[in-house]
């Protein structure tokens, strides 16, 4: 088991930093659809598609 660890250390490395990246922005994602913002960052004032994917959020008020 460690002399397998031992061969694969760097691609140990390598795949949990490659993991720990992805997680991370899953986690940014997640936080920004929760808190409302776009998907691209810059809002919907220019986005020819803003009145439909805001459509639930408006007939709530």
């Amino acid at each position: 088991m460690f002399e397998w660890i031992a061969k694969n250390w760097a691609t140990l490395v390598v795949g949990a930093a490659v993991a720990a990246i992805v997680a991370l922005a899953v986690i940014k994602l997640v936080r920004d659809k929760k808190a409302g913002k776009s998907s691209c960052g810059c809002g919907c004032a220019n986005c020819p598609m803003s009145g439909s994917c805001h459509k639930a959020a408006d007939s709530k008020k």
